[in-house]
Protein backbone atom coordinates (compact mmCIF):
# COMPACT_ATOMS: atom_id res chain seq x y z
CA UNK A 1 0.00 0.00 0.00
CA UNK A 2 2.84 2.38 0.85
CA UNK A 3 4.62 1.79 -2.45
CA UNK A 4 1.46 2.17 -4.51
CA UNK A 5 0.66 5.40 -2.68
CA UNK A 6 4.20 6.69 -3.31
CA UNK A 7 4.02 5.91 -7.04
CA UNK A 8 0.74 7.77 -7.24
CA UNK A 9 2.20 10.65 -5.22
CA UNK A 10 5.10 10.96 -7.67
CA UNK A 11 2.64 11.90 -10.41
CA UNK A 12 0.95 14.30 -7.99
CA UNK A 13 4.34 15.94 -7.35
CA UNK A 14 4.99 16.32 -11.07
CA UNK A 15 1.54 17.80 -11.54
CA UNK A 16 1.87 20.21 -8.61
CA UNK A 17 5.52 21.27 -8.90
CA UNK A 18 5.74 21.02 -12.67
CA UNK A 19 3.20 21.01 -15.45
CA UNK A 20 1.26 18.54 -17.64
CA UNK A 21 4.19 18.43 -20.08
CA UNK A 22 6.44 17.07 -17.32
CA UNK A 23 3.83 14.46 -16.47
CA UNK A 24 3.63 13.60 -20.15
CA UNK A 25 7.43 13.21 -20.45
CA UNK A 26 7.54 10.95 -17.42
CA UNK A 27 4.61 8.91 -18.73
CA UNK A 28 6.29 8.65 -22.14
CA UNK A 29 9.50 7.42 -20.51
CA UNK A 30 7.58 4.69 -18.72
CA UNK A 31 5.57 3.83 -21.85
CA UNK A 32 8.73 3.33 -23.95
CA UNK A 33 10.98 1.58 -21.44
CA UNK A 34 8.49 -0.66 -19.66
CA UNK A 35 7.63 -2.97 -22.60
CA UNK A 36 11.32 -3.46 -23.47
CA UNK A 37 12.31 -4.33 -19.92
CA UNK A 38 9.26 -6.50 -19.38
CA UNK A 39 10.24 -8.62 -22.38
CA UNK A 40 13.83 -8.90 -21.21
CA UNK A 41 12.58 -9.84 -17.73
CA UNK A 42 10.79 -12.89 -19.19
CA UNK A 43 8.47 -12.64 -16.17
CA UNK A 44 11.12 -14.58 -14.24
CA UNK A 45 9.64 -13.45 -10.94
CA UNK A 46 6.46 -15.38 -11.73
CA UNK A 47 8.34 -18.34 -13.22
CA UNK A 48 10.57 -18.58 -10.16
CA UNK A 49 7.80 -18.03 -7.60
CA UNK A 50 5.65 -20.79 -9.15
CA UNK A 51 8.51 -23.24 -9.76
CA UNK A 52 6.86 -25.83 -7.52
CA UNK A 53 9.22 -28.63 -8.58
CA UNK A 54 12.30 -26.44 -7.90
CA UNK A 55 13.89 -27.25 -11.25
CA UNK A 56 16.28 -24.25 -11.31
CA UNK A 57 18.56 -22.50 -8.85
CA UNK A 58 18.30 -18.82 -8.00
CA UNK A 59 21.66 -18.28 -9.67
CA UNK A 60 20.22 -19.55 -12.95
CA UNK A 61 17.42 -16.99 -12.79
CA UNK A 62 19.88 -14.25 -11.79
CA UNK A 63 22.23 -14.93 -14.71
CA UNK A 64 19.38 -14.87 -17.22
CA UNK A 65 18.01 -11.63 -15.72
CA UNK A 66 21.41 -9.90 -15.90
CA UNK A 67 21.77 -10.84 -19.56
CA UNK A 68 18.27 -9.68 -20.41
CA UNK A 69 18.55 -6.37 -18.54
CA UNK A 70 21.81 -5.48 -20.26
CA UNK A 71 20.32 -6.17 -23.69
CA UNK A 72 17.22 -4.14 -22.77
CA UNK A 73 19.28 -1.04 -21.99
CA UNK A 74 20.98 -1.33 -25.37
CA UNK A 75 17.59 -1.60 -27.10
CA UNK A 76 16.24 1.47 -25.24
CA UNK A 77 19.26 3.46 -26.33
CA UNK A 78 18.61 2.39 -29.93
CA UNK A 79 14.92 3.34 -29.70
CA UNK A 80 15.76 6.84 -28.48
CA UNK A 81 18.27 7.28 -31.30
CA UNK A 82 16.04 5.91 -34.08
CA UNK A 83 12.85 7.69 -33.03
CA UNK A 84 14.56 11.06 -33.00
CA UNK A 85 13.85 12.06 -29.38
CA UNK A 86 16.27 14.78 -28.33
CA UNK A 87 17.08 17.01 -25.40
CA UNK A 88 15.21 16.63 -22.14
CA UNK A 89 12.74 14.08 -23.44
CA UNK A 90 15.56 11.75 -24.55
CA UNK A 91 17.31 12.10 -21.18
CA UNK A 92 14.11 11.34 -19.30
CA UNK A 93 13.58 8.15 -21.33
CA UNK A 94 17.18 6.96 -20.83
CA UNK A 95 17.28 7.65 -17.10
CA UNK A 96 13.88 6.07 -16.56
CA UNK A 97 15.24 3.02 -18.40
CA UNK A 98 18.25 2.89 -16.05
CA UNK A 99 16.06 3.17 -12.97
CA UNK A 100 13.80 0.41 -14.28
CA UNK A 101 16.90 -1.75 -14.82
CA UNK A 102 17.73 -1.53 -11.11
CA UNK A 103 14.11 -2.29 -10.35
CA UNK A 104 14.32 -5.31 -12.65
CA UNK A 105 17.08 -6.89 -10.56
CA UNK A 106 15.13 -6.18 -7.37
CA UNK A 107 12.13 -7.83 -9.01
CA UNK A 108 14.06 -11.09 -9.31
CA UNK A 109 14.84 -11.04 -5.60
CA UNK A 110 11.13 -10.55 -5.00
CA UNK A 111 10.57 -13.79 -6.90
CA UNK A 112 12.93 -15.53 -4.49
CA UNK A 113 11.11 -14.03 -1.51
CA UNK A 114 7.76 -15.16 -2.90
CA UNK A 115 8.99 -18.67 -3.66
CA UNK A 116 10.28 -19.11 -0.11
CA UNK A 117 7.12 -17.49 1.31
CA UNK A 118 9.04 -14.60 2.87
CA UNK A 119 6.72 -11.91 1.60
CA UNK A 120 7.74 -9.81 4.61
CA UNK A 121 11.15 -9.22 3.00
CA UNK A 122 9.49 -8.02 -0.18
CA UNK A 123 7.07 -5.84 1.77
CA UNK A 124 9.89 -4.20 3.75
CA UNK A 125 11.80 -3.48 0.55
CA UNK A 126 8.79 -1.79 -1.01
CA UNK A 127 8.04 0.05 2.23
CA UNK A 128 11.56 1.48 2.22
CA UNK A 129 11.39 2.29 -1.48
CA UNK A 130 8.11 4.18 -1.17
CA UNK A 131 9.12 7.30 0.83
CA UNK A 132 12.68 7.37 -0.50
CA UNK A 133 11.49 7.32 -4.12
CA UNK A 134 9.01 10.10 -3.47
CA UNK A 135 11.59 12.21 -1.61
CA UNK A 136 14.22 11.74 -4.33
CA UNK A 137 11.92 12.68 -7.20
CA UNK A 138 10.35 15.57 -5.29
CA UNK A 139 13.67 17.12 -4.29
CA UNK A 140 15.03 16.82 -7.82
CA UNK A 141 12.03 18.52 -9.39
CA UNK A 142 11.72 21.15 -6.66
CA UNK A 143 15.40 22.17 -6.48
CA UNK A 144 16.25 21.98 -10.18
CA UNK A 145 12.81 22.54 -11.71
CA UNK A 146 13.67 19.64 -14.02
CA UNK A 147 12.06 16.25 -14.45
CA UNK A 148 15.46 14.91 -15.59
CA UNK A 149 17.06 15.64 -12.22
CA UNK A 150 14.03 14.10 -10.52
CA UNK A 151 14.34 10.77 -12.36
CA UNK A 152 18.14 10.74 -11.79
CA UNK A 153 17.47 10.93 -8.06
CA UNK A 154 14.89 8.15 -8.47
CA UNK A 155 17.46 5.90 -10.18
CA UNK A 156 19.98 6.49 -7.40
CA UNK A 157 17.42 5.58 -4.74
CA UNK A 158 16.49 2.32 -6.49
CA UNK A 159 20.16 1.38 -6.93
CA UNK A 160 20.90 1.98 -3.24
CA UNK A 161 17.91 -0.13 -2.15
CA UNK A 162 18.86 -2.96 -4.51
CA UNK A 163 22.39 -3.30 -3.16
CA UNK A 164 21.69 -2.15 0.38
CA UNK A 165 18.62 -4.28 1.14
CA UNK A 166 17.43 -6.70 -1.55
CA UNK A 167 20.81 -8.33 -2.19
CA UNK A 168 21.49 -8.61 1.53
CA UNK A 169 18.12 -10.22 2.25
CA UNK A 170 18.54 -12.53 -0.73
CA UNK A 171 21.82 -13.82 0.67
CA UNK A 172 20.18 -14.37 4.05
CA UNK A 173 17.23 -16.29 2.66
CA UNK A 174 19.45 -18.58 0.61
CA UNK A 175 21.39 -19.50 3.74
CA UNK A 176 18.20 -20.19 5.72
CA UNK A 177 16.75 -23.72 6.10
CA UNK A 178 14.49 -24.58 3.18
CA UNK A 179 10.83 -25.43 3.68
CA UNK A 180 9.15 -26.96 0.63
CA UNK A 181 5.69 -25.96 -0.55
CA UNK A 182 2.99 -28.50 -1.51
CA UNK A 183 4.00 -30.44 -4.59
CA UNK A 184 6.75 -32.81 -5.73
CA UNK A 185 10.42 -31.85 -5.44
CA UNK A 186 12.28 -32.82 -8.62
CA UNK A 187 15.00 -30.16 -8.85
CA UNK A 188 18.09 -29.32 -6.85
CA UNK A 189 17.28 -25.80 -5.69
CA UNK A 190 17.32 -26.95 -2.08
CA UNK A 191 21.13 -27.04 -2.41
CA UNK A 192 21.26 -23.50 -3.82
CA UNK A 193 22.84 -21.49 -0.99
CA UNK A 194 25.17 -19.10 -2.84
CA UNK A 195 24.13 -15.67 -4.05
CA UNK A 196 25.83 -15.62 -7.42
CA UNK A 197 24.83 -16.09 -11.06
CA UNK A 198 25.43 -19.48 -12.69
CA UNK A 199 26.56 -19.20 -16.30
CA UNK A 200 25.88 -22.75 -17.49
CA UNK A 201 24.81 -22.21 -21.11
CA UNK A 202 22.65 -25.32 -21.47
CA UNK A 203 20.68 -24.48 -18.32
CA UNK A 204 20.20 -20.85 -19.32
CA UNK A 205 19.06 -21.91 -22.78
CA UNK A 206 16.53 -24.34 -21.30
CA UNK A 207 15.24 -21.80 -18.79
CA UNK A 208 15.02 -19.17 -21.52
CA UNK A 209 12.86 -21.47 -23.64
CA UNK A 210 10.56 -22.12 -20.68
CA UNK A 211 10.18 -18.42 -19.87
CA UNK A 212 10.14 -16.99 -23.41
CA UNK A 213 6.34 -17.11 -23.81
CA UNK A 214 6.00 -15.12 -20.58
CA UNK A 215 8.50 -12.63 -21.97
CA UNK A 216 6.03 -11.88 -24.74
CA UNK A 217 3.26 -11.83 -22.14
CA UNK A 218 5.22 -9.28 -20.11
CA UNK A 219 5.60 -7.06 -23.17
CA UNK A 220 1.93 -7.30 -24.01
CA UNK A 221 0.80 -6.74 -20.42
CA UNK A 222 2.73 -3.47 -20.36
CA UNK A 223 2.03 -2.60 -23.97
CA UNK A 224 -1.72 -2.83 -24.17
CA UNK A 225 -2.41 -0.33 -21.31
CA UNK A 226 0.01 2.08 -23.01
CA UNK A 227 -1.59 1.79 -26.46
CA UNK A 228 -4.31 4.34 -25.56
CA UNK A 229 -1.56 6.69 -24.34
CA UNK A 230 0.26 6.46 -27.66
CA UNK A 231 -2.96 7.36 -29.47
CA UNK A 232 -3.76 10.20 -27.06
CA UNK A 233 -0.27 11.68 -27.51
CA UNK A 234 -0.49 11.28 -31.28
CA UNK A 235 -3.97 12.76 -31.76
CA UNK A 236 -4.30 15.14 -28.79
CA UNK A 237 -0.76 16.06 -27.73
CA UNK A 238 1.42 15.90 -24.60
CA UNK A 239 -0.92 18.10 -22.54
CA UNK A 240 -3.86 15.73 -23.03
CA UNK A 241 -1.55 12.77 -22.38
CA UNK A 242 -0.55 14.27 -19.05
CA UNK A 243 -4.19 14.59 -17.98
CA UNK A 244 -5.09 11.09 -19.22
CA UNK A 245 -1.99 9.51 -17.64
CA UNK A 246 -2.75 11.08 -14.26
CA UNK A 247 -6.31 9.72 -14.28
CA UNK A 248 -5.20 6.33 -15.58
CA UNK A 249 -2.46 5.97 -13.01
CA UNK A 250 -4.93 6.64 -10.22
CA UNK A 251 -6.67 3.41 -11.26
CA UNK A 252 -3.42 1.55 -11.96
CA UNK A 253 -2.39 2.13 -8.35
CA UNK A 254 -5.43 0.15 -7.23
CA UNK A 255 -4.68 -2.64 -9.70
CA UNK A 256 -1.12 -2.92 -8.40
CA UNK A 257 -2.42 -3.19 -4.87
CA UNK A 258 -4.70 -6.06 -5.92
CA UNK A 259 -1.85 -7.71 -7.82
CA UNK A 260 0.27 -7.64 -4.68
CA UNK A 261 -2.45 -9.74 -3.04
CA UNK A 262 -2.75 -12.03 -6.05
CA UNK A 263 0.93 -12.87 -6.36
CA UNK A 264 1.15 -14.07 -2.75
CA UNK A 265 -1.30 -16.82 -3.71
CA UNK A 266 0.76 -17.84 -6.76
CA UNK A 267 3.30 -20.16 -5.07
CA UNK A 268 0.59 -21.98 -3.13
CA UNK A 269 -1.59 -22.36 -6.23
CA UNK A 270 1.43 -23.77 -8.07
CA UNK A 271 2.03 -26.28 -5.28
CA UNK A 272 -1.61 -27.41 -5.26
CA UNK A 273 -1.60 -27.74 -9.04
CA UNK A 274 1.65 -29.72 -9.10
CA UNK A 275 0.35 -31.99 -6.33
CA UNK A 276 -2.94 -32.56 -8.19
CA UNK A 277 -5.02 -31.02 -5.40
CA UNK A 278 -7.83 -29.82 -7.67
CA UNK A 279 -10.34 -29.04 -4.92
CA UNK A 280 -8.05 -26.71 -2.97
CA UNK A 281 -6.74 -25.09 -6.16
CA UNK A 282 -10.30 -24.33 -7.25
CA UNK A 283 -11.37 -23.04 -3.83
CA UNK A 284 -8.42 -20.64 -3.47
CA UNK A 285 -8.90 -19.42 -7.05
CA UNK A 286 -12.62 -18.68 -6.68
CA UNK A 287 -12.15 -16.89 -3.37
CA UNK A 288 -9.38 -14.67 -4.69
CA UNK A 289 -11.28 -13.77 -7.86
CA UNK A 290 -14.27 -12.90 -5.71
CA UNK A 291 -12.06 -10.64 -3.59
CA UNK A 292 -10.90 -8.90 -6.78
CA UNK A 293 -14.53 -8.33 -7.79
CA UNK A 294 -15.41 -6.76 -4.44
CA UNK A 295 -12.39 -4.44 -4.45
CA UNK A 296 -13.02 -3.38 -8.06
CA UNK A 297 -16.69 -2.67 -7.40
CA UNK A 298 -15.76 -0.56 -4.37
CA UNK A 299 -13.42 1.52 -6.55
CA UNK A 300 -16.15 2.14 -9.12
CA UNK A 301 -18.55 3.34 -6.42
CA UNK A 302 -15.96 5.74 -4.99
CA UNK A 303 -15.25 7.29 -8.39
CA UNK A 304 -18.95 7.43 -9.27
CA UNK A 305 -19.73 9.62 -6.27
CA UNK A 306 -16.44 11.49 -5.74
CA UNK A 307 -14.38 11.23 -8.94
CA UNK A 308 -14.12 14.95 -9.66
CA UNK A 309 -13.29 15.74 -6.06
CA UNK A 310 -10.50 13.16 -6.01
CA UNK A 311 -8.91 14.52 -9.18
CA UNK A 312 -9.16 18.11 -7.98
CA UNK A 313 -7.68 17.26 -4.60
CA UNK A 314 -4.65 15.37 -5.89
CA UNK A 315 -3.93 16.96 -9.27
CA UNK A 316 -5.81 20.24 -9.57
CA UNK A 317 -8.92 21.56 -11.30
CA UNK A 318 -7.44 21.12 -14.79
CA UNK A 319 -7.44 17.33 -14.30
CA UNK A 320 -11.07 17.16 -13.15
CA UNK A 321 -12.69 18.33 -16.38
CA UNK A 322 -13.39 14.78 -17.60
CA UNK A 323 -15.15 12.88 -14.78
CA UNK A 324 -16.74 10.47 -17.27
CA UNK A 325 -13.29 9.47 -18.52
CA UNK A 326 -12.17 8.77 -14.96
CA UNK A 327 -15.25 6.62 -14.34
CA UNK A 328 -14.69 4.48 -17.44
CA UNK A 329 -11.05 4.02 -16.49
CA UNK A 330 -12.14 2.78 -13.09
CA UNK A 331 -14.59 0.32 -14.69
CA UNK A 332 -11.68 -1.08 -16.70
CA UNK A 333 -9.62 -1.26 -13.50
CA UNK A 334 -12.41 -3.15 -11.71
CA UNK A 335 -12.33 -5.83 -14.39
CA UNK A 336 -8.53 -5.96 -14.18
CA UNK A 337 -8.78 -6.55 -10.44
CA UNK A 338 -10.35 -9.94 -11.21
CA UNK A 339 -7.95 -10.75 -14.02
CA UNK A 340 -4.94 -10.19 -11.75
CA UNK A 341 -5.93 -13.26 -9.79
CA UNK A 342 -6.66 -15.11 -13.03
CA UNK A 343 -3.14 -14.33 -14.28
CA UNK A 344 -1.42 -15.87 -11.26
CA UNK A 345 -3.65 -18.95 -11.35
CA UNK A 346 -2.84 -19.51 -15.03
CA UNK A 347 0.87 -18.95 -14.35
CA UNK A 348 0.73 -21.39 -11.44
CA UNK A 349 -0.62 -23.96 -13.89
CA UNK A 350 2.37 -23.18 -16.20
CA UNK A 351 0.11 -22.22 -19.13
CA UNK A 352 2.64 -19.77 -20.53
CA UNK A 353 1.91 -20.24 -24.25
CA UNK A 354 -1.85 -19.81 -23.68
CA UNK A 355 -1.22 -16.49 -21.97
CA UNK A 356 0.92 -15.31 -24.87
CA UNK A 357 -1.97 -15.89 -27.28
CA UNK A 358 -4.44 -14.26 -24.88
CA UNK A 359 -2.47 -11.04 -24.46
CA UNK A 360 -1.74 -10.84 -28.17
CA UNK A 361 -5.52 -10.86 -28.67
CA UNK A 362 -5.93 -8.18 -25.98
CA UNK A 363 -3.31 -5.94 -27.63
CA UNK A 364 -4.99 -6.31 -31.02
CA UNK A 365 -8.40 -5.52 -29.53
CA UNK A 366 -7.00 -2.44 -27.76
CA UNK A 367 -5.36 -1.14 -30.93
CA UNK A 368 -8.51 -1.63 -32.98
CA UNK A 369 -10.63 0.09 -30.33
CA UNK A 370 -8.22 3.05 -30.18
CA UNK A 371 -8.23 3.43 -33.97
CA UNK A 372 -12.00 3.57 -33.86
CA UNK A 373 -12.67 5.53 -30.67
CA UNK A 374 -9.82 7.99 -29.95
CA UNK A 375 -10.15 10.10 -33.14
CA UNK A 376 -13.92 10.21 -32.70
CA UNK A 377 -14.30 10.61 -28.93
CA UNK A 378 -10.92 11.84 -27.64
CA UNK A 379 -10.10 10.96 -24.04
CA UNK A 380 -13.45 9.25 -23.53
CA UNK A 381 -12.70 7.01 -26.50
CA UNK A 382 -9.33 6.08 -25.00
CA UNK A 383 -11.02 5.17 -21.71
CA UNK A 384 -13.62 3.03 -23.50
CA UNK A 385 -10.80 1.26 -25.32
CA UNK A 386 -9.36 0.37 -21.90
CA UNK A 387 -12.71 -1.15 -20.91
CA UNK A 388 -12.81 -3.24 -24.08
CA UNK A 389 -9.26 -4.46 -23.46
CA UNK A 390 -10.07 -5.46 -19.86
CA UNK A 391 -13.20 -7.32 -20.94
CA UNK A 392 -11.33 -9.30 -23.61
CA UNK A 393 -8.61 -10.16 -21.07
CA UNK A 394 -11.14 -11.36 -18.50
CA UNK A 395 -13.11 -13.52 -20.95
CA UNK A 396 -9.99 -15.11 -22.40
CA UNK A 397 -8.53 -15.76 -18.94
CA UNK A 398 -11.78 -17.38 -17.85
CA UNK A 399 -11.66 -19.74 -20.82
CA UNK A 400 -8.08 -20.79 -19.97
CA UNK A 401 -8.95 -21.36 -16.31
CA UNK A 402 -11.92 -23.53 -17.23
CA UNK A 403 -9.58 -25.67 -19.33
CA UNK A 404 -7.02 -25.79 -16.51
CA UNK A 405 -9.63 -27.05 -14.04
CA UNK A 406 -10.94 -29.59 -16.57
CA UNK A 407 -7.45 -30.92 -17.26
CA UNK A 408 -6.55 -31.03 -13.58
CA UNK A 409 -9.70 -32.94 -12.70
CA UNK A 410 -9.07 -35.47 -15.46
CA UNK A 411 -5.50 -35.91 -14.23
CA UNK A 412 -6.68 -36.52 -10.68
CA UNK A 413 -9.30 -39.00 -11.84
CA UNK A 414 -6.77 -40.79 -14.03
CA UNK A 415 -4.29 -41.07 -11.16
CA UNK A 416 -7.05 -42.34 -8.87
CA UNK A 417 -8.00 -44.96 -11.43
CA UNK A 418 -4.37 -46.05 -11.75
CA UNK A 419 -4.04 -46.37 -7.97
CA UNK A 420 -7.15 -48.53 -7.82
CA UNK A 421 -5.82 -50.71 -10.61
Amino acid sequence: MAYVAAQWAMLVVLAKLGNPEMVGQFALGLAITAPVLMFSNLELRAVQATDATRGYRFGDYLALRLIGTTLALVVILGIVYLTGYRGETALVILVVGLSKAFESISDLFYGLFLQRERVDYMAKSLFLKAPLSLIGLSLGVYLAHSVVVGVVALALVWALLLFGYDVRMGARILRAPYRALPGPMTGESDSDTKLRPYWKVSTLRKLGRVALPLGFVGVLINLYPNIPRYFVEGYLGAHALGIFAAMAYTTVAGIKLVDSLAQTAGPRLAGYHAAGNEATFRTVLFRTVGLGLLLGAAGVLVVLFAGSEILTLFYGAAYATHPDVFLWLMVAAAIDCMTSFQYWAITAARRFASQMLLYALVACATTAACFWLVPAAGLRGAALACVIAAAVRWCGGLAIIVHVLYTLRNRVNSEAGTDKG
